[in-house]
């Protein structure tokens, strides 16, 4: 199977902890062969989307911390249906040009191309707002750029956190206390003065044991999970805040939630999925590039990557054969 990884620059990867090289690493393991290419080299003519690509090998033993654990070959052009599977591993912003990206790829699916995450799938799933699809498993949660909305909302539950929409990695992330007396500079500043829309949920107080990412992979929950937990006097538990990373078997409630949404969103196109969740509730669905194998794996022994390749390869056998444009 030969795949292509639609990734930033291999540089600027942090080997020894990027899920999308233990993804490489794993799907080398089983035989399988790889390119790269970055969102940019992807391009449509006359109809059909080709991209410029490189392929990949992996240094064997190599050190993970250094920059030469891969070697590249010569650059091709090739379309999307050349490759037995397509990867979008592509880090957030979701800017326009994602957005295009995630047409082109579409694009790609309907002449033969076997993407995984999907185009339409990512796009259609704003990992913030993708919850509101399942309320009973949300805290109570409003989405708005009205000011007086999102005042009452924090005058009915007291400890509110709000963020914006397209933050990532904990940024833009606020706790709004029962007697906040920057309530207003808050909200100003994160809807730009009511013209962009914000989440408000309501405070979760669970979050000191860990902002838990669940991974669903094929519809199929891995059996342990990272829990994400915040510094002292910190309200975030993401990694990139600071926070500490616990990898915890799944509990029953994890497991209830991961089986209720794993088959639905695999049936949209959805290979892989990170689910947020502190305490009891879902709190966000990560679609566009979902992490955490490598922490995973090291604390726990359970090959991540490898689910994950034994996964794509089921997904690829399922699919139609690509055709070439």
């Amino acid at each position: 199977m030969h795949v292509l990884f639609i990734v930033d620059p291999l540089p600027a990867l942090k080997a020894y902890k990027d899920t999308s090289v233990a993804m490489m690493r794993a799907l080398v393991a089983r035989g399988h062969r790889l390119s790269v290419a970055m969102q940019g080299d992807l391009y449509v003519i006359d109809g059909a989307v080709r991209t410029a690509s490189r392929p990949v090998e992996l240094v064997p033993d190599a050190d993970l911390h250094e920059h030469a654990w891969w070697k590249e070959g010569p650059e091709g052009d090739q379309p999307l249906t050349a490759f037995d599977a397509v990867l979008m591993r592509k880090d957030p912003p979701f800017d326009m040009e994602y957005v295009y990206s995630t047409h082109l790829l579409e694009r790609a699916e309907a002449q033969g191309a076997r993407v995984f995450n999907s185009g339409a799938a990512i796009r259609n799933h704003p990992e913030k707002l993708a919850i509101a699809e399942f309320p009973h498993l949300t805290v109570p949660t409003l989405v708005t750029r009205d000011m007086a909305r999102l005042r009452a909302f924090h005058n009915e539950y007291h400890d509110v956190i709000v963020k914006p929409l397209d933050g990532m990695g904990g940024t833009g992330i606020f706790r709004l206390a029962p007697r906040e007396a920057n309530l207003n500079a808050i909200l100003e500043t994160l809807t730009d003065n009511g013209q962009r829309s914000i989440m408000a949920q309501r405070y979760i107080p669970e979050i000191l044991q860990g902002d838990k990412r669940v991974l669903l992979i094929g519809g199929e929950p891995v059996p342990y999970c990272l829990a994400r937990i915040p510094q002292a006097g910190e309200t975030r538990g993401n990694l990139a805040a600071g926070g500490r990373g616990v990898a915890q078997p799944l509990s029953g409630r994890d497991l209830a939630i991961a089986r209720e949404l794993g088959p639905k969103l695999a049936a949209r196109g959805l290979l892989l999925v990170g689910l947020d969740v502190i305490g009891d509730y879902v709190t966000e669905i990560n679609v566009t590039s979902p992490t955490t194998f490598c922490e995973i794996t090291e604390q726990t022994g359970f090959d991540v990557g490898a689910m994950f390749a034994r996964a794509l390869e089921d997904a690829v056998a399922a699919k139609p054969e690509a055709r070439s444009a």
